[in-house]
């Protein structure tokens, strides 16, 4: 699942592609993916022009130059944007197509259709969009915020990281490096941490999650950018899914469980559970 840096990668690829692109025409060749699209909805964007592309958590909003109407898409387990010219092939798996007004179209492809594309009104918010916790690369996530939820939560450490409702975007994949660079066992109880722990991890998430942005987010299964190549973190994972390799500190074999249902990998060395 594209998580918070290839999202953010795709913004920052979109946006000098879409700003001030004239909407001409929207097709929607099928409208069931996560929420069903209301297409009439859709067609009231063409004339529009589009301008800022922002990023909450795992969304994108697209906005329009009508204040009260923007594009809301989360890309679920496959999905992926692209602008290609108007003329080129279209894939099995686009679903919706926006006509811009440079001969290029911007296409919404996702083969699982586990995705979302919806018209909002950004002055107004969903409310699920309100109930999100903070962003990891802002200034509100820091140590003293961190340290403060983890003496709310007895649940493991990595279970909280993960918590949309206490940090946003911090998904599987970045949570283990962050837990390893941060030498802390996932499993170990959040509440259980010291102030300076929680202050390396805190660190430790922003620097992973930056450093996955530089290079384009990771490529593991469907992940593509908005021009079609892949990004290349993954080329410098230190052990997310190299359980039975040895730990690139200590050399002793990384481990594998699974915590909160999910899949964690780490060095009882490194990371001595508590």
């Amino acid at each position: 699942m594209p998580e918070l840096p290839e999202v953010e990668t795709t913004r920052r690829g979109l946006m000098p592609l879409l700003n001030q692109r004239r909407i001409k025409a929207i097709a929607v060749r099928h409208t069931a993916l996560r929420h069903p699209i209301d297409e009439p909805a859709l067609h009231g964007l063409e004339g529009l022009s589009f301008c800022e592309i922002e990023r909450r958590a795992k969304y994108l909003i697209i906005h329009t130059t009508d204040k009260t109407r923007s594009l809301l898409i989360h890309l679920g387990m496959s999905g992926s944007l692209r602008v290609n010219p108007l003329d080129a092939p279209l894939k099995k798996h686009d679903h919706i197509i926006i006509e811009l007004d440079n001969a290029h179209s911007l296409r919404y492809h996702d083969p699982r259709r586990f995705g979302q594309f919806s018209l909002i009104n950004p002055e107004n918010p969903p409310a699920y969009l309100e109930r999100l916790g903070v962003e990891p690369l802002d200034e509100a996530f820091n140590a003293e915020y961190l340290f403060t939820q983890c003496q709310r939560r007895r649940i493991a450490i990595k279970a909280l990281i993960m918590d949309q409702k206490v940090v946003v975007g911090v998904g599987n994949i970045y949570a283990n490096e962050a837990l390893f660079f941060s030498k802390i066992h996932p499993a170990n109880p959040a509440r259980s941490l010291s102030k300076q722990a929680i202050a390396r991890l805190c660190a430790e998430i922003k620097q992973v999650l930056l450093a996955a942005i530089a290079q384009g987010g990771t490529t593991l299964r469907d992940f593509l950018h908005s021009d079609g190549r892949g990004g290349y973190f993954q080329q410098t994972l230190a052990v997310y899914g190299k359980h039975g390799q040895p730990c690139p500190n200590c050399q002793r074999t990384l481990e594998h469980a699974v915590i909160g249902g999910r899949s964690s990998f780490f060095c009882l060395h490194c990371q001595p559970k508590l």
